[in-house]
């Protein structure tokens, strides 16, 4: 065996000196933290739309319908929200109602329509809330949706009976609603703008 010496030994010992103060103790080990999601993915979690109640009131020829919900975390969250009526399964209005913002605005809200039941046959019927915050891109967030059941009963029959109603007029608090129908107006008008514009355009 060949003898080391003091300088060798001295040499060794702080290399081995080195090695073990490199070396992590369990003790030494950082806690581990939580990762946190983004901010603007937490608000989109939180999101939610809450169909409170569905009321109905029928009287001759028509029925009055209101829709009480809520917006979650709050209203500020959302800028409008779009809502679907249906009939007995089939849908019969769509409302893009327009969530007003201001001091004395609440996250509890609610919208009404009345419905012209005019040759809507006697017996049990179905109505349906369909409400979500529609994107450009045509995709439906935070869809949720409530039915309620009730018996009919015209007060006079007509001769003509019909499938589903149609929704006579609509009102909200806090909402600005524009239907379907009020949309289709709406075109007609901007087209025939556009087409006076242009025809006078050509004159000139």
């Amino acid at each position: 065996m060949v003898k080391q010496t003091k300088s060798q030994r001295l040499r060794e010992k702080m290399q081995t000196d080195i090695k073990y103060s490199k070396q992590t103790k369990l003790g030494d080990l950082p806690e581990p933290r939580e990762v946190e999601p983004p901010r603007a993915m937490m608000k989109e979690l939180k999101k939610r739309i809450e169909i409170a109640a569905i009321s109905y009131f029928a009287r001759e020829d028509e029925l009055e319908l209101r829709v009480e919900f809520r917006l979650f975390p709050n209203r500020t969250f959302f800028s409008s929200v779009t809502s679907d009526l249906y009939f007995d399964e089939e849908k019969i209005e769509s409302l893009r109602m327009r969530v007003l913002q201001g001091p004395l605005a609440t996250d509890e809200s609610e919208f009404s329509g009345v419905l012209d039941m005019t040759g809507v046959g006697e017996g049990k019927h179905t109505l349906k809330v369909e409400m979500y915050e529609l994107w450009s891109s045509g995709e439906k967030l935070y869809c949720t949706s409530r039915e309620e059941s009730f018996e009919y009963v015209p007060v006079k029959r007509e001769d003509r009976l019909i499938r589903v109603p149609m929704l006579k007029k609509a009102a909200g608090a806090g909402l600005d609603i524009v239907s379907d129908k009020e949309k289709n107006i709406y075109r007609e008008i901007e087209k025939e703008i556009k087409e006076e514009s242009e025809s006078r355009r050509d004159h000139w």
